[in-house]
């Protein structure tokens, strides 16, 4: 991909804008994500993001019909469904320790885990709080809210949070 760096004109399929390399397709493009630091690192392609952020309604999805089996009570989703931003406390921190908790917190790995534990130890009650809480890492993908880079919140997987600026015109 260096070689394919070099390379102008029309016989390359790329463009090069603002230390930016980006190539058409899935996962080829290469974008400075973290602005201390100005190497290139992975950026995540438009086909990307909205694949992730379908899999994000897929696992709301699946997760509030899962919840609405188990016969618990719409009240506890409801009370429950935010307590997971609770770990943007961690950003009081740094914003390193900041975005490592709030990764443990927003990843389905740790939801599936009390799920898993939940069943193995046949506690019927963790069941539920383990669907909120993949609901709301669901809705949050869907939403464009990622697991952030240490370089501050606003820094996702996903690409960066907020609306582009747009450019000052000229006077």
């Amino acid at each position: 991909m260096l070689g394919a760096e070099k390379r102008t004109g029309p016989q390359n399929n790329s463009i090069r804008r603002h230390r930016c390399f980006i190539r058409w397709g899935m996962a080829t493009s290469i974008a400075t994500a973290n602005p201390l630091n100005p190497k290139p690192t992975p950026g995540v392609g438009v086909p990307v993001v909205n694949l992730l952020r379908l899999e994000g309604l897929a696992a709301a999805a699946l997760s509030a019909v899962f919840y609405a089996k188990t016969g618990a009570s719409w009240w506890l989703f409801a009370a429950v469904w935010l307590a997971p931003d609770l770990s943007m406390l961690g950003y009081l921190a740094g914003p390193n320790i900041g975005a490592r908790i709030y990764n443990a917190v927003h990843s389905y790995t740790t939801p599936a885990t009390l799920a898993v534990t939940a069943l193995l130890l046949r506690s019927p009650a963790l069941v539920p709080i383990a669907l909120i809480w993949m609901n709301h890492i669901g809705v949050d993908r869907l939403l464009g809210y990622g697991l952030k880079y240490p370089a501050g919140f606003g820094w996702t997987h996903l690409g960066k949070l907020g609306k582009p600026k747009e450019a000052i015109p000229a006077s």
